[in-house]
């Protein structure tokens, strides 16, 4: 009888199973854990470009003191208009020490009514938080506020 050469199949899962343990490190990305002030000033600059961010007209609502991090209450108001020929487009907000930069991003528009956004974020830790508009004419306008996080959001491990 004649033997049979090595199976396909089993020599198939063997190159594969070697070329995916030789592409790992290549699949792994090595990044911090969470934002740092130069991460959040990177993102603020793929918003903005080269443009001046004036302060004023931006009104950064957010408790100085946070008990737990889980379920911030959060108001960004715009002083404008908001007519046909002057409104705000967009509103930004970055934080520096949540795992992704930028907390959100809320698009108007002059049918808008108001240009103001509540919501409800987590925060890792006490951070700066950072809200930037952008109006119709181009400008850039911003707010900050510092906020203390007693009980950090995203600490807890899962079981």
């Amino acid at each position: 009888m004649r033997r049979q050469p090595t199976s396909t199949r089993r020599r198939f899962l063997r190159l594969a199973g070697t070329a995916a343990i030789g592409a790992l490190p290549l699949a792994i990305r090595v990044r911090p854990l969470e934002a740092t002030p130069e991460t959040m000033a990177a993102a603020i600059r793929n918003i903005v470009g080269g443009a001046v961010i004036q302060n004023g007209k931006v009104r950064l609502e957010i408790p100085p003191l946070v008990e737990n991090g889980n379920s911030v209450p959060m108001t960004v108001s715009v002083a404008s208009p908001m007519t046909a020929n002057d409104y705000v487009k967009s509103i930004y907000v970055f934080n520096e020490k949540n795992p992704q930069p930028n907390l959100g991003n809320f698009y108007l528009g002059p049918r808008a009514g108001r240009a103001q956004v509540s919501t409800r974020v987590r925060l890792a830790d006490s951070q700066k938080i950072t809200a930037i508009a952008k109006l119709s004419d181009g400008s850039f306008w911003s707010a900050t506020a510092d906020v203390v996080v007693t009980l950090a959001a995203c600490t807890e491990e899962v079981i």
